[in-house]
């Protein structure tokens, strides 16, 4: 039996004993997960950096807050999520208790990625406990010192059993494919996604995808050009470039292609000082194989900024291209790094029909102080997230779903949509035995008049109070031929304890 068998197989024994559960348990593994971040945010810190040269300030800013907020609102709304959750009913239901209970769905596999290893390794992890699951972690292996630092804090602080930590690289993830899940949450490139998909077909498990793509950015010619390239810099130069959501190109009419590269590079010195090399905010890029790829794509582009690199330390300068053609190799797959092209478009259709024929990306940007402009852009594009006159920020918001649409991923996640990814939506309808007369119109022999009940009963939704719900039912027993006295009791007792029930159930 393998290592990762045996993770798999002790995490669905954990589960099995119904620990994960309970509400408190769950509260209290989310409590002591947030006391982690406090407590080790050094050595956190310490391993990021030696990854992508990351500030002890930028992991807390870009890995860590995120996660204390996203642990603190689980713990605080869990009982509202996990309750069960009322739905509209037809006048067959009306007496009937009708409702969504979320159920944990067992043991989900995590699979994280490199670029911000806490961060999109973590937070999957708060809704799989939020929701009551087991969970395997497998932290990525490019990231080396993180997922060393993974496997040493996580098991201080948080089940060992329920939620195993599995290191390791291809070799690793492919025998924990192997094994049978009750869902897998990848974040990372559509390649390995389609193979992740792949093997989680064999069990019909269910996956989540947070992948990627060519986020383009839009800069309408009538905006504030000097806020909009500022904004854009700072988006696409965070963590060296390596965010999944970074604007991976400029869209803009050539009138402006001058003044963009101008202002993105008195950005640039503001943010990282004429040398962002010995800046301590400017990160590296993960390794010398990632290194030499995006190299490469600055082979056939024109550089207006940077350039300036270092192999041996990883070291790329944030760099501008302009006159970028669609053909050029910069433009044939996700940069994931600090190259930022410039693409001439004549205006607003252009730049739609130029996105449109693309994969769709995973955020879409558009910098404009006309309304028309974004609502066109809103309207006739797709991608996982929209976000104008800004970048990045929109990831930051635990009531907006994060995710990806075609090519660059499915499902999503973040606040309540976590905890409903990693749930089942059990579908619950509690009937009484009482008033089978009403029901008999449903029972052979079938009927054109039964047909015309049938109709009403299932076509008309219906919202109404104990009183209405009464009258309702006395006047169906009185058509349906039943006993009214006895029909007209049970109704008002059935609705009656439905009302006290539910008014117990708003009291606590």
């Amino acid at each position: 039996m393998s290592r990762e068998e045996q993770a798999v197989a002790r995490a669905r024994k954990a589960f099995e004993t119904g620990r994960s559960k309970s509400l408190d348990y769950r509260i209290y593994q989310l409590k002591n997960l947030q006391r982690l971040f406090t407590e080790k945010q050094k050595e956190i810190a310490d391993a990021i950096k030696k990854d992508l040269n990351k500030s002890e300030v930028g992991t807390q800013l870009y890995e860590t807050l995120g996660l204390e907020g996203e642990i603190s609102q689980a713990i605080k709304k869990l009982k509202d999520w996990a309750a069960p959750r009322p739905v509209q009913k037809n006048v067959m239901t009306i007496a009937d208790t009708v409702y969504i209970q979320p159920q944990p769905l067992g043991v989900v596999l995590i699979i994280g990625a490199w670029n911000y290893p806490w961060a999109v390794t973590i937070q999957p992890l708060i809704g799989a406990i939020a929701a009551g699951n087991a969970a395997v972690v497998k932290p990525s292996e490019v990231s080396a010192h993180t997922a060393k630092a993974m496997e040493q804090l996580l098991p201080l602080y948080i089940d060992k059993e329920l939620y195993p930590v599995i290191t390791g690289g291809v070799a690793e993830t492919q025998e924990l494919l192997r094994q049978r899940f009750d869902h897998i949450f990848y974040t990372g490139n559509s390649m390995v996604g389609k193979l992740i998909m792949e093997a989680a077909a064999k069990h019909l498990t269910p996956v989540t995808l947070e992948l990627g793509g060519k986020s383009p950015c839009y800069i309408d010619k009538n905006c504030d050009i000097s806020i909009a390239c500022r904004r854009v810099t700072w988006g696409k130069y965070t963590n060296c470039g390596q965010t999944c959501i970074a604007p991976d190109y400029i869209l803009c009419d050539p009138s402006i292609q001058d003044r963009v590269i101008e202002e993105v590079k008195k950005s640039i010195k503001e943010f990282y000082t004429d040398d962002p090399k010995t800046c301590p905010d400017y990160g590296r890029i993960i390794n010398q194989r990632h290194f030499k790829r995006i190299m490469a794509m600055v082979e056939d582009s024109t550089v207006a900024v940077g350039g300036d690199n270092d192999e041996s330390d990883c070291y790329l300068a944030p760099t501008v291209l302009r006159d970028v053609k669609p053909e050029a190799k910069v433009m044939q797959e996700e940069i994931f790094g600090p190259l930022l092209p410039i693409v001439s478009v004549s205006g607003l259709d252009e730049a739609i029909q130029f996105i449109n024929k693309r994969e769709k990306p995973l955020a879409l940007y558009i910098f404009s102080q006309d309304k028309k402009v974004i609502q066109r852009m809103t309207d006739e594009t797709s991608s996982g997230g929209l976000l104008a006159n800004d970048c990045l920020v929109h990831y930051s918001v635990s009531s907006l779903p994060f995710g990806g649409v075609g090519n660059s991923g499915m499902g999503c996640y973040h606040g309540k949509f976590s905890f409903d990814q990693l749930s089942h939506l059990r579908g619950c309808l509690i009937k009484q035995l009482e008033m089978e007369g009403v029901n008999s119109m449903r029972y052979p022999p079938h009927t054109l008049k039964k047909l015309g009940w049938a109709r009403f009963f299932i076509l008309k939704n219906v919202d109404l109070g104990w009183i209405g719900r009464m009258a309702l039912l006395a006047v169906m027993a009185k058509r349906t031929k039943v006993c009214d006295t006895y029909m007209f009791c049970s109704a008002r007792k059935s609705s009656r304890l439905l009302f006290l029930k539910r008014k117990c159930n708003r009291q606590k």
